[in-house]
């Protein structure tokens, strides 16, 4: 766990140290908000473990695309809560129920600004995001105006919605590693299916989980009818569960079929597609 734990405050504290140089202080002040509250790391963690995986150095360009995934993520965050007027995020006030609307969206952008002046050192991982958030503002854009109705339909906007950043992630960490395209391609396929086992989870905690538990309201997807499985698609929270496990088991496939030596960091990727499925929070 110390071997995990010490990826983590890497990241920690160049997303700390990124954030510090943000200005003027009031716009300082709302990305820590946003960023600083909490929040699990898994994406910037991927990213890093996947760098290391691959046999690259997971203390250079790993840590700092890493820290840019985990801003655009924690951007799209406070869009989310502005859509679902959700007053809670990470057991503190959302960036709209703290400052308002108009400072929340001029905060949501400044973590894209400071995300992308990570990325530009490399033209690969610029294209690897930008890809990421065509596929996120395209499923956000769909949920508003076409509900998915079939577990097809709800599959195609999870993988848009979560999945395209984790894949995003993982791929960012084969590239800083100087990966090949086939290798890239492979991790990403593996954080992908991650990501979506992540959000069908997502959808039981919601319907099952105790608010004080989850750190965030629960019951948000019924409230704001939004395309949670158990919802859109009269799955029981079990079978959600077991569907959730099914993407776990191809996600490890797809580890598998990156090739790379067994490591440390290759067994706690395992260890993660396993984990997003029996999470409680």
């Amino acid at each position: 766990m110390e071997y995990l734990e010490r990826r983590r405050e890497c990241v920690e504290d160049r997303l700390e140290a990124v954030l510090a140089g943000v200005e003027p202080e009031n716009l300082r002040e709302q990305v820590e908000h946003v960023s600083l509250s909490g929040g699990k790391r898994v994406r910037p963690t991927v990213t890093v473990l996947v760098c290391e995986a691959a046999g690259g150095d997971p203390d250079g360009d790993a840590v700092e695309f890493g820290v840019g995934i985990e801003l655009v993520h924690n951007a799209s965050l406070v869009v989310d809560d502005i859509i679902d007027e959700s007053p809670v995020r990470r057991g503190v006030s959302a960036a709209h129920a703290e400052y308002g609307h108009g400072p929340a969206i001029i905060a949501s952008d400044g973590l894209l600004g400071e995300a992308f002046a990570l990325f530009s050192r490399d033209e690969w991982a610029m294209e690897v995001v930008a890809e990421a958030m065509v596929e996120l503002g395209e499923g956000e854009a769909t949920e508003l105006v076409a509900q998915p109705t079939t577990e097809a339909e709800y599959l195609e906007l999870a993988r848009r919605k979560t999945g395209a950043l984790f894949r995003a992630a993982a791929e960012l960490g084969a590239v800083a590693a100087d990966a090949d395209p086939t290798t890239v391609e492979s991790f990403g396929d593996y954080a992908e299916r991650v990501g979506v086992a992540f959000q069908i989870r997502d959808d039981v905690l919601d319907a099952t989980a105790d608010a004080d538990d989850l750190g965030k309201p629960t019951g948000q997807d019924a409230a704001m009818e939004r395309p949670s499985l158990v919802e859109v698609t009269d799955t029981t929270p079990e079978e959600a569960n077991q569907l959730a496990h099914d993407h776990s088991e191809a996600a490890l496939e797809a580890l598998e079929a990156t090739g790379v030596d067994d490591s440390q960091a290759l067994a706690y990727l395992r260890d993660l597609a396993e984990f997003v499925v029996v999470r409680e929070r």
